[in-house]
């Protein structure tokens, strides 16, 4: 397994860095341009695992679709439901979104035989929710392992019109998935949300992004929502991918590891990304983050003024609850995590993977389903340092990301690495150059 020892930076961060485009908007974008009936350019977009994925499993319906790594766009043309292949072989590798939305849009096609598969971990990963919606709306399902989970195979008829009842207790993909292929049922649909969802404003994001491809919409996804009988729409042509704020919480994050300023161009207040929330989390621990005209700057006189923690609910934006987690060993309080029992059934189990690799690091950790409760322990942090510590990240990005940064802290006040993450490769699903752009940053800010 390969491992990278990561360099601590012994001088303040300074400079811009261009976060890539978001994996969630560029999926989406693929999954409404594909339904389109026109051809539409995505600029900005993300070329990683998951969005490759999509690329991939769109071009094996016989879907028109050309990447362009030098400019990170995708040109796709739409052919609404009537794409060319009536039966396909797919596999979603451990992409959820892929996962979710190619599921509900394949049953989309009248006559189709659809396999799907996954990796090791998406077989665990929950599926119920769309897929016992879907065989309610006439869809014959076979699992072929495990009922309501990968491999299995899609007998598609279409989707009739009326009343869509889903549970999205466990993933707002499930929702989104639906949400998405409802103006193409064969007539209109109004989606009933049986109890709550999780990770709200991905589904705002989903909501709104149809709206952009001019779908109708009365209602907010979170209750009950129609959506007349449309037919293919047409998407904005070019259609730009915001900066991915997920990806940039671990920027925002790393000055307050090192010192320095640090600039993020293109991130704003209001997007279609509910992670930007992010910025106010590091605001109330006493960091310094500002919107500017050049973007989002996050700035730090001294990593070694500590930092206080707090109680946060990150139900809204829990793909982000990682780089707390990760930064809270240096933290002056406790730090308190809550509403993220959903993210054990993500890429791992992320609220176990974080309590388990900051009790290697001599953390307190108190587990509960829903949260995590951190007591720094900044001695226990040098000791556990002097045997050269390795994180294991669970084939999981966000667990490497995050404590990438973390060991960005000049801990020994020596420049040695004493932290290193196992499997480094994991961020290609999201972020294929994270480990590159981060030493980048730290080789500008020793020349200066």
């Amino acid at each position: 397994m390969d491992q990278l020892a990561i360099q601590p930076f012994t001088k303040p961060v300074h400079g811009t860095l261009q976060i890539p485009g978001s994996k969630s908007i560029t999926n989406r974008a693929l999954i409404l341009a594909a339904l389109s009936d026109t051809q539409t350019t995505l600029k900005g977009c993300l070329l990683s695992e998951d969005t490759r994925i999509m690329c991939k499993a769109l071009q094996t319906l016989g879907i028109q679709l050309q990447v362009d790594e030098a400019s990170n766009t995708i040109q796709i043309t739409g052919c609404g439901t009537n794409w060319p292949a009536n039966e396909a072989d797919i596999h979603v590798g451990n992409a959820g979104t892929a996962a979710r939305f190619l599921t509900a849009m394949l049953c989309l096609k009248s006559g189709g035989t659809y396999h799907l598969d996954g990796t090791l971990a998406m077989r665990k990963r929950p599926m119920g929710g769309v897929l016992q919606t879907l065989r309610k709306l006439g869809t014959e399902i076979e699992c072929h392992e495990t009922q309501d989970h990968f491999p299995f195979t899609l007998k598609t008829n279409g989707l009739p019109g009326g009343t869509w009842q889903t549970d999205a207790s466990q993933s707002s993909q499930i929702l989104s998935a639906l949400l998405m292929a409802a103006p193409h049922a064969k007539a209109d649909v109004t989606v009933e949300l049986l109890g709550q969802t999780v990770s709200k404003p991905f589904v705002a994001m989903t909501l709104e992004m149809m709206r952009q491809a001019g779908a109708q919409i009365k209602g907010d996804g979170l209750s009950s929502t129609t959506l007349p009988h449309s037919g293919p729409t047409t998407p904005p042509n070019p259609w730009q991918i915001e900066p991915d704020a997920t990806a940039a919480s671990y920027f925002l994050t790393l000055p307050a590891l090192t010192g320095g300023t640090l600039t993020l161009p293109n991130l704003e207040p209001k997007m279609l990304q509910g992670d930007i929330g992010y910025v106010q989390v590091l605001q109330e621990i006493g960091l310094d983050v500002q919107f500017t005209e050049d973007g989002v700057v996050t700035n730090h006189a001294d990593p070694y003024v500590p930092l206080s923690g707090g109680n946060f609910d990150f139900n809204p934006i829990s793909d982000t609850f990682l780089t707390l987690a990760a930064l809270s060993p240096l933290l002056s309080t406790p730090t308190t995590i809550t509403g993220i029992a959903h993210t054990r059934k993500q890429e791992t189990d992320r609220v176990h993977a974080m309590a388990t690799e900051l009790r290697k690091l001599g953390q307190q950790v108190q587990e509960t389903e829903d949260s995590l409760h951190i007591t720094p322990d900044k001695i226990a942090l040098l000791k556990a340092a002097e045997n050269q510590p390795s994180v294991h990240t669970y084939e999981d990005h966000r667990v490497a990301m995050s404590f990438g940064i973390l060991g960005s802290f000049d801990l020994l006040e020596n420049g040695r690495p004493w932290l290193t993450i196992e499997d480094p490769n994991c961020c290609a699903k999201t972020y294929p150059h994270f480990f590159q752009d981060l030493q980048n940053l730290h080789d500008q800010a020793h020349k200066a």
